[in-house]
């Protein structure tokens, strides 16, 4: 039995790189309409990694930031799981290097997860599993991603950066206890990139509804079931947010307001940070909760799942916010718009020709 009874977050972090790109100068490029793509989407801006950041540092960042939160000895934490779709290293783990930097090696265990964008909700599911089930004192789950877009697809306008980490325990430093969780899984090929390929390939107009809206509508709607709830019941709701549309689509389809869903809506000026997506979202409303408030979460990952969680904030949560960086004042402090030559330097998609 978990030690002290309830389980859930005891801290989080977030982290999103200062550098950010207008959809105006990726769209100038390719001479497409950049008026269609902030109505069809939903996009104003993203952020883009300098090119000494990636899934390690972002990870690293976040987590630091949700030790300070949880006020634990990181020698303590006794697993790590990063999800993610660009982990750094095709055979290397990103979680040994996380550890090493956070002081909890060396007894401690470590994997790293894919499931397109909802392998950071795996990493916080197995974390907190593992606390529940007694084995482990604390659980470190994050999603963190450097996500691709083709030059001139419509990915390009919303791939971008951002990693969120959450640390699970157990007893009265709980700020979100987890109340119930399910899961929502087929295999519908909407999104995939093969070995060897720089750039994912997707479905077009397939991604919508035969993908994100029946996976995360039947998640949602299983959880509701689950746990005998209905939107009324909850203060804020987070959804996988590949673009501005979607979540907003997804939230009223099953009965929530704007005012439930908009403190952790952040993909119009952020963009789809991919595994880090609902999570990141997740820690912009624990900056803001107050005790008594439930959240209702649903990541989305392509091919295809998505994991559903109901959180009930707690008393702890009370001056946890201000102890480190917030979500939504990162989107703002200290920015710096590139031109399209710049981030597609950053972002490696200029290739220098060998002489």
């Amino acid at each position: 039995m978990p030690r002290g009874g309830s389980v859930g977050i005891i801290g989080y972090g977030s982290y999103i790189p200062r550098y950010r790109i207008k959809l105006e100068d990726i769209a100038k490029i390719w001479g497409a309409d950049a008026a269609s793509y902030k109505r069809g989407l939903m996009l104003y801006e993203k952020s883009v990694p300098a090119p000494d950041q990636d899934v390690i540092t972002m990870s690293v960042e976040a987590a630091r930031r949700a030790v300070v939160r949880a006020g634990i000895n990181p020698a303590d934490i006794g697993a790590i799981y990063i999800g993610s779709e660009s982990h750094p290293y095709a055979v290397k783990p990103s979680g040994t290097v996380v550890a090493e930097a956070l002081g909890a090696t060396p007894l401690i265990h470590s994997a790293d997860m894919e499931f397109a964008c909802k392998a950071g909700s795996e990493g916080m599911f197995v974390a907190y599993g593992l606390v529940k089930a007694g084995l482990i004192q604390y659980g470190l789950g994050i999603g963190a991603d450097t996500s691709q877009g083709a030059p001139g697809d419509a990915l390009e306008y919303s791939a971008s950066a951002g990693a969120a980490a959450f640390i699970m325990g157990a007893g009265d430093n709980v700020i979100a206890t987890i109340d119930h969780t399910t899961s929502f899984m087929t295999d519908t090929p909407d999104f995939w990139r093969r070995e060897h390929a720089f750039y994912p390939a997707h479905g077009g107009r397939f991604t919508g509804e035969e993908a994100y809206f029946k996976h995360t509508l039947g998640c949602a709607n299983k959880l509701f079931e689950i746990s005998k709830t209905k939107p009324a019941d909850f203060k804020y709701a987070v959804f996988h947010q590949p673009n501005g549309k979607f979540p907003q689509r997804a939230a009223e389809m099953l009965g929530f307001t704007k005012k439930q869903y908009e403190t952790g809506w952040l993909t119009p000026w952020l963009g789809n940070t991919y595994s880090g997506a609902s999570p990141m979202g997740l820690t912009a409303i624990l900056d803001v909760a107050k005790p008594g408030d439930k959240i209702f979460m649903v990541s989305y990952g392509s091919g295809s799942g998505s994991d559903g969680f109901v959180y009930t904030v707690t008393d702890a949560i009370k001056g946890k916010a201000k102890l480190a960086p917030q979500t939504r004042p990162q989107l703002d402090e200290n920015k710096v718009y590139l031109d399209y030559g710049t981030y597609a330097k950053f972002r490696g998609k200029i290739h220098m020709a060998q002489h």
